[in-house]
């Protein structure tokens, strides 16, 4: 298994924060937001080979981070060519840029480099592994405002998405899905199938949800809390308030 992670937003509800600097860099505990995703993965994971997605206006700051990195020889890094959030691919294009460029043919996890977890995703690796099954990663949201800002879906008992809507007005479910994605191999050459159908290209929900009408895509819930980092407001509450941190 391979692991993709997105790194090319501009974070401009974060600005002046982020106007210079990458959001998924940010440091928590002295350490940057993104490297407990990576150290997790790297300890806990067998993931062969990271690819990490960023924009032209952050490439630099991603080279000079990769330089500290202990395994930073399976890292590889890619510009996608933007400059600003006026001109920025989106998350399915920058998915499909990557599987391209890096020519990827192996089952991929997909994950977005702006969010903590207090567990280890070595279960949901695990639970890709022994099912085979196109994956992604849910929990339980009440708040309807919340749903309506991600992803929801509509569940069966076996965990199978009947139904899935990206940022509805309207939640038909209550299991917001955050992109934490696994992909077969054979699932990959559908996104371009899907950007040129016309499914939206700037949430990487766009394309899940177009999938879940085609292919059987499976939801674990989440075996602990997971911290979106969306918001000034957010990344204070996580440097001064968790102690996992």
């Amino acid at each position: 298994m391979k692991c993709l992670i997105l790194a090319a937003g501009y974070a401009t509800r974060m600005y002046p924060l982020t106007k210079d600097f990458p959001k998924p860099l940010l440091p928590v505990k002295e350490k940057a937001i993104l490297e407990y995703l990576l150290e997790d993965l790297e300890e806990n994971c067998n993931i062969k080979e990271y690819f990490i997605v960023t924009n032209h206006r952050f490439i630099l700051q991603f080279e000079e981070w990769k330089e500290s990195l202990a395994y930073k020889d399976k890292v590889v890094l890619f510009d996608d060519g933007s400059t600003e959030n006026e001109n920025r691919l989106g998350a399915v294009k920058d998915i499909e840029f990557v599987i391209k460029q890096a020519e990827i043919k192996d089952d991929l996890l997909i994950l977005a480099g702006d969010n903590l977890l207090d567990f280890s995703l070595k279960v949901f690796v695990e639970e890709f592994c022994k099912t085979k099954h196109n994956m992604v990663m849910c929990h339980k949201e009440e708040n309807i405002e919340k749903l309506r800002k991600t992803g929801v879906a509509e569940l069966s008992d076996t965990g199978l998405i009947l139904n899935m809507e990206e940022k509805p007005i309207v939640p038909k479910g209550t299991y917001a899905i955050p992109p934490f994605y696994i992909f077969t191999q054979k699932i990959l050459p559908t996104i371009q199938e899907g950007i040129n159908m016309g499914c939206p290209s700037d949430s990487p929900g766009g394309f899940l949800s177009w999938l879940c009408k085609r292919e059987e895509v499976y939801a674990m819930k989440m075996p602990g809390k997971r911290y979106d980092i969306g918001s000034l407001e957010s990344y204070e509450t996580v440097c001064k308030g968790l102690e996992q941190f």
